[in-house]
Formats: structure tokens, C-alpha cells, sequence
């Protein structure tokens, strides 16, 4: 029997809830009587209430996130039918806001809105002492990081075998970007220093060599002693994940970060536009020329993978405004990676005072996806969300860094792609599972037949990355194709540059 269970339903195994072990550690004398469950978007709901209910909790917390409200809603149905006795505590950034809450929330004991760590742990407290809280929805005030205990010991050893470790060393944002909620928390604090460097060191010495930190802006959030910290150890297999904003970076931290050697660091840029009017109606004010200046010089001076985000569908940002950020950054940065996202209405998010003037749509489903708006029709859109998908699995996913820019070589890199985006759904039908060996079959197809390439020049890209990727079979109509040597004997290469190759980091949440 275990009095209290935290839960949550992940994205990915390989996601760890930091959330979860944040509650836990603050429990205080409680914290022996607590168990952690974690969960995945493929487990069905009734096996993870039966996982649940089998510690015969009296309090279940569960973790709420864009992602798994769904699912957990599922889950809490599940558990009242069958042990209505059982205490349901909600939280995470889906029940945060009482103004929109969603519909799980109904079916709920309490619901704790804000920051938990220390809230759930007096809500549990007086539960278990025969002193329930008489209001459903606790508002928990902004706690004192210096009196939040770290939770990083609670990461088993086989979290740190096969998972990723989350990490935090601040909570806040600087930034007022409407489509984020941590918009409402624009106040960056910091976890003391000393015991952020010292529970890392732990983690390092059990061997804890993936990291993710969920910060919101390197520049404040992380300090130059963690970097130093990292920088001492890359040697040994190391991979950390950090995000920053395009803003003005300090010379101090673009120092350290150039000393990284290839492989080990990996940065999330989040652009989202570089349209500077819907930058500006967003409260996104960085200008245009400080985003490519810091893009630039994090690309060109520093061996850290880049990874940048653009964010499709924000309000006033037309096809046009959007392919022109997208080839500017293809063009100028050529980064790692470039994810493009589809806005979602976060709920709680300031980004709701547009849904008149800009017509926005959503979908009421999670993840609550834009559907359409003045400006981007709902097919538009829709070409968009495969545009995304496609883009993932040719170019961030770093199969054919070679072939890719085939693509585009003489023309637009966003319309060139948006043109074999259309031509690979007519083709396919389908914008996932695709297996490799057939989408390197299509994108051959579409390269020689449709962009007109040689069958010889296309095939040798395409060869050039699977022998890369360490495959030795191809396509059979890629594979009759021999490169043919040049008048001196040696073989022919075209002249494509491909982004510098790395270790990717697991998909992160």
C-alpha cells in the first residue's frame, strides 16, 4: 500500500518527469509513503489506472500537459468508476488557469494551479490528517526556489541508462510571447547555484551522460559556473540540451559555448518569425537583424548542433511572410535543424485576445492546433502540417543531409519543399511510416523525374547517405544506377554541402 502515487503519461520512454520528482522530493516525511509512475501516450487508460490502483493509493497526482490531458482524462473516469474513495489532485501547465480549465478537471477532487512543489505537499498533509481543503481549485503562490529541495537523487539508475535526465537550474522567463505561458511568469529565479552544481555532480559520477535542461533562456537562466561544469567533462560521452531566445547573447557565455567540442552540445533557438510586425503584435521584440546576428555567430563560431523553431499560423503571418523567414534562415543560418511547428492555443495563453481580430481557429482536441485564420486557409494550413512532418523526416532527422538540398538548389527552399511535400502525399497518402528504404525510393523518383536531376547525380546523393548512416541496401531502381567517372577516372560528386553531421539528441518534450 502506498498513500500516494504521482503519475503522468509521457510522450516518449525515453521522457522522464521532472515535475513528478519535484513533488516527491518535497514531501517531506511523506516522501517514503510516495511512489512515482510513469507512463506513455501508447499505454491504454484502464492499464494505467489498474497499474495505479494496485498500491492502493488514497492520493493520486497527476502531471496535466498538452499531450496527455486526453489520456489522463481517460484515466481519472477510469479510477472514480471503480474506487470513487480515492483523493484525484490535478496539476501541471493544462490546469493551471481557472478561466479555461479544461473538462478533466470536472471529474476531479482538487486541482492545484501554479507551481506544486511545495502546495501539494501541505494539500497532502492535511488530507491525510482528516483536514481536506475545503476549496476544489488551490492557487498555489510562486514558491521560494531556495526552499524547494532538488529532486535529481529520485532519478534511478536505470533513468540514467536509458532516459533522458531533465534538468532545471531556473523557472521564469523574461520573454512576453503570447503563444507561451511562460508569458504570465516573466520573472527569471534561479536555483542556488551550489546545490544545482553539486546534485549534477552526483548524476555524473552515476553516470548520467544525456541532460536536458528545460530552462527558457540560456542567457539568464544558466549560469557560466553549469557551463564550466559541462565544459570539464565533455570527454566522456557527454550530450546537454540547452534553449535560449535570439536575443543578445552575453560574451562571457558565447565563450564557453565555443569550446564545446562537435557532438556534445546541442541549442534550441526558439525564432518562431522573423517577421518583425507579427514578432512585435505577439510581444516578441527582438529585432531581426539581433536574431541573425546571434544565429550567425552561434553557427559559424561555435560546434553546438543548432536546432531553431518557427512557429506557423501567428496572427498576421501570411504563406509568403512565412516562406520568407524559412528561406532566410535556410539561406543565411543553414542550421541543424528547423522545426516547424503548428501554433496551438495553450490554455491560459495571452495569444487568445487575437482569436477575433485574426479569425482564429482551432481545433477543441488536444493539442489544439490552428486550424485556419485570415490570413492561412484551412488547406494552406494542412499543407503546412505536412510541409512539418516531411521536413522532419527528410532533413532534421538527418537521413539525407546530402540529398536534401537537392530540393531546393535552384529556387525557394520553402516552396521547392512545399512542392515535393504535395508531390509525396499525392504519392504516398500518408505522413508517417514511412519506412526508409521507400521514402529513399521517392525522394530518388521526385529528384530525377520530377526536378529533373540526372538518375546517376541523384542516386550518388542518395548513396552518399545511406553509406553514411552505415546501410548498405538501397532501392532497387537506386541501385542499378553506377557513378559515372569523370574524363580523369575519378567519380563524379555534385557540389552539394551538406549541414555538419551529430549526434541527436532524443526527441524531447
Amino acid at each position: 500500500m502506498t498513500p500516494i502515487v504521482l503519475a503522468t503519461a509521457n510522450a516518449r520512454f525515453a521522457h522522464t518527469s521532472l515535475a513528478l520528482r519535484f513533488l516527491k522530493a518535497n514531501l517531506d516525511d511523506l516522501e517514503q509513503r510516495a511512489t512515482i509512475l510513469e507512463f506513455t501516450l501508447e499505454d491504454r487508460p484502464a492499464d494505467i489506472a489498474e497499474k495505479i490502483l494496485d498500491h492502493q493509493p488514497v492520493i493520486v497526482g497527476l502531471s496535466v500537459y498538452l499531450w496527455n490531458v486526453g489520456l489522463l482524462g481517460q484515466v481519472v473516469h477510469t479510477i472514480k468508476q471503480v474506487r470513487s474513495d480515492v483523493c484525484i489532485v490535478l496539476g501541471g501547465p493544462e490546469v493551471s488557469y481557472p478561466e479555461d480549465f479544461p473538462e478533466i478537471t470536472a471529474t476531479a477532487d482538487y486541482i492545484i494551479a501554479g507551481e506544486g512543489d511545495l502546495a501539494f505537499a501541505q494539500l497532502c498533509k492535511n488530507f491525510l490528517a482528516g483536514r481536506p481543503p475545503a476549496k476544489k481549485i488551490i492557487h498555489a503562490p510562486v514558491p521560494d526556489l531556495d526552499a524547494v529541495r532538488l529532486p535529481y537523487s529520485l532519478y534511478t539508475d536505470a533513468d540514467i541508462a536509458h532516459r533522458v535526465i531533465y534538468a532545471a537550474a531556473s523557472r521564469g522567463c523574461p520573454n512576453r510571447c503570447e503563444f507561451c505561458l511562460s508569458s504570465r511568469d516573466a520573472k527569471v529565479r534561479r536555483f542556488p547555484e551550489d546545490q544545482i552544481l553539486a546534485a549534477l555532480d552526483d548524476l555524473w559520477q552515476r553516470g548520467a551522460r544525456r541532460f536536458k535542461f528545460i530552462d527558457r533562456t540560456l542567457q539568464l537562466g544558466v549560469t557560466p559556473a553549469l557551463l564550466r561544469f559541462f565544459l570539464e567533462r565533455q570527454a566522456s560521452g557527454l550530450f546537454v540540451h540547452f534553449e535560449l531566445v535570439p536575443g543578445p547573447l552575453p560574451e562571457q557565455h558565447l565563450a564557453l559555448l565555443k569550446d564545446f567540442q562537435p557532438g556534445v552540445l546541442q541549442l534550441e533557438v526558439g525564432v518562431q518569425t522573423l517577421n518583425p510586425d507579427v514578432a512585435h503584435r505577439i510581444g516578441r521584440n527582438y529585432p531581426v537583424d539581433t536574431v541573425i546576428r546571434t544565429l550567425s555567430r552561434l553557427r559559424n563560431e561555435t560546434s553546438a548542433h543548432l536546432h531553431t523553431d518557427l512557429v506557423a499560423g501567428l496572427p498576421g503571418e501570411t504563406m509568403a511572410s512565412f516562406a520568407d523567414g524559412f528561406d532566410r534562415l535556410i539561406a543565411i543560418i543553414h542550421p541543424h535543424e528547423i522545426q516547424v511547428g503548428i501554433l496551438k492555443r495553450l490554455r491560459g495563453a495571452p495569444i487568445a485576445r487575437h482569436d477575433v481580430p485574426w479569425q482564429m481557429r482551432y481545433s477543441e482536441s488536444p493539442p489544439y492546433e490552428i486550424l485556419q485564420n485570415s490570413e492561412i486557409s484551412f488547406a494552406e494550413m494542412q499543407r503546412l502540417k505536412r510541409f512539418a512532418r516531411y521536413f522532419d523526416l527528410i532533413y532534421n532527422s538527418g537521413n539525407f543531409i546530402s540529398s536534401a538540398p537537392a530540393i531546393w538548389q535552384d529556387g525557394s527552399a520553402f516552396w521547392s519543399f512545399m512542392g515535393f511535400s504535395d508531390w509525396l502525399f499525392r504519392a504516398t497518402n500518408q505522413t508517417s511510416r514511412i519506412a526508409l528504404p521507400r521514402l529513399a525510393g521517392l525522394l530518388f523518383k521526385y529528384l530525377s523525374e520530377i526536378k529533373g536531376l540526372q538518375g546517376e547525380t541523384a542516386a550518388d546523393l542518395i548513396k552518399g547517405d545511406f553509406e553514411r548512416l552505415g546501410r548498405k541496401s538501397l532501392p532497387q531502381d537506386i541501385g542499378a544506377y553506377t557513378i559515372k567517372p569523370r574524363s580523369n577516372g575519378t567519380p563524379h560528386r555534385p557540389m552539394v554541402l551538406p549541414p555538419r553531421q551529430r549526434r541527436r539528441m532524443p526527441d524531447v518534450q
